[in-house]
């Protein structure tokens, strides 16, 4: 058991690859090796209830799509405009067709978090980078694909400034690895918005990505009512965004 970080979530079905019978397991949480989270899951008795540990879980012994993202991830990687020193909760993205287990959605874990459900790429293994914290390894949304989630809550949940002033920091992105996601991503409205943030920033990366692989639809999208006009993305903005 010391060969595991602390904090990781223990799936009874993980154990069992390992070698952990169930009764040897039954053993271990008798004895106050192991406590009991929910059903199917336990936790090294001495050990905090932290998310990260949670989520490492759920992404590496039961393949659950679940994964830090948005603005969390962008902070957690040194790029959100407004730094979160202080990270009272994270942002938690999936496929809408992943249903998490009770025991972590009952438990209370060291931080909140809100689950966003959300399908917003044909391959949703496209754009994770791996985090550490405390032993822990995790997949978490890269920059890129981080701002693609914020974007698809604009303009309700997510402010276009925000959105706009986050690209701006983003000045290293792989033109390569942004371009999987472009084609990869399902909404003409992210990828028009990233696209034209890009742009009118002045990205010397996006120089280098070919737009005609990028499927950008038809129509004008009303990001908001009584916007201005650009016609290259067709959108229409906030007069202050143009």
């Amino acid at each position: 058991m010391t060969k595991y970080p602390d904090g990781l979530v223990l799936q009874s079905s993980f154990l069992e690859r390992e070698g952990y019978s169930y009764v040897l397991q039954q053993h271990y949480r008798k004895s106050g090796l192991l406590k009991l989270l929910g059903k199917g899951a336990m936790l090294k008795s001495d050990n905090d209830f932290l998310i990260f540990g949670a989520l490492a879980s759920l992404q590496q012994q039961s393949n659950h799509s679940v994964h830090i993202g948005g603005r969390t991830a962008l902070a957690l990687l040194g790029q959100a405009h407004y730094l979160q020193i202080n990270m009272q909760s994270v942002s938690l993205f999936k496929e809408p067709k992943d249903d998490l287990p009770k025991w972590f959605l009952s438990n209370q874990w060291d931080l909140e978090f809100e689950v966003f459900n959300i399908s917003l790429f044909e391959d949703k293994f496209a754009g994770y980078k791996e985090y550490e914290s405390n032993g822990l390894t995790l997949k978490i949304s890269n920059p890129a694909q981080a701002l693609m989630e914020c974007l698809s809550q604009c303009p309700d949940k997510f402010p276009l400034t925000e959105g706009y002033e986050i690209m701006e920091n983003l000045l290293t992105l792989r033109p390569s690895a942004v371009q999987i996601l472009l084609e990869q991503c399902k909404s003409i409205k992210v990828k028009r918005l990233f696209l034209y943030f890009a742009e009118k920033v002045g990205h010397s990366w996006f120089e280098d990505l070919d737009t005609s692989k990028i499927k950008l639809g038809k129509g004008v999208r009303r990001i908001v009512p009584n916007g201005k006009y650009v016609s290259k993305y067709e959108l229409m903005l906030p007069e202050e965004l143009v």
